[in-house]
C-alpha cells in the first residue's frame, strides 16, 4: 500500500487530464475531413496555389496527428495512474515495488517508475 497522502495526485492528475481532453478536442476540431479533403482545395484550385502550400498543409497535419496520438496516450497514463490510487499501489516504482520519491510524483505525476529505473529504461 501506498504511504504517501494521494489526494494532491489525484487532483492534478484530474487537472491534467482535463487539460489533455481539452487539447485533443481543439485538435480534433481543426481537422474534421480527411488529410484529401482537406488538401483538395489546394489542389483543385489551380495554379494560384504553390506546391509548398500542400506540403505546408501535409506537414501540419501529420504534426497534429502526432500531437493528438501523445495526447492520447497521456491520458492512459493519466488514467492508469488514477486506477493506482484507487488501488493503493500509487507512488510504487513498477520494477521493485519501490517508492517513487514525492518530488519525482509532483514532476510526473502519472510516473511508474523511480528515476533511476526510468534511466535504466531510456538507456536501452
Amino acid at each position: 500500500m501506498s504511504t504517501i497522502d494521494t489526494a494532491e495526485f489525484e487532483q492534478r492528475l484530474r487537472e491534467e487530464r482535463e487539460r489533455v481532453e481539452q487539447a485533443l478536442e481543439h485538435l480534433r476540431s481543426e481537422h474534421t475531413g480527411s488529410l484529401t479533403e482537406e488538401t483538395g482545395e489546394l489542389a483543385d484550385a489551380g495554379t494560384d496555389n504553390h506546391l509548398g502550400d500542400l506540403g505546408t498543409e501535409t506537414f501540419e497535419r501529420e504534426l497534429d496527428e502526432g500531437l493528438a496520438e501523445g495526447d492520447e496516450r497521456r491520458l492512459q497514463e493519466i488514467d492508469a495512474a488514477l486506477q493506482r490510487i484507487d488501488d493503493g499501489s500509487y507512488g510504487r516504482c513498477a520494477v521493485d515495488g519501490g517508492p517513487i520519491p514525492l518530488e519525482r510524483l509532483r514532476a510526473v505525476p502519472w510516473a511508474t517508475l523511480c528515476i533511476d529505473h526510468q534511466r535504466e529504461q531510456e538507456q536501452g
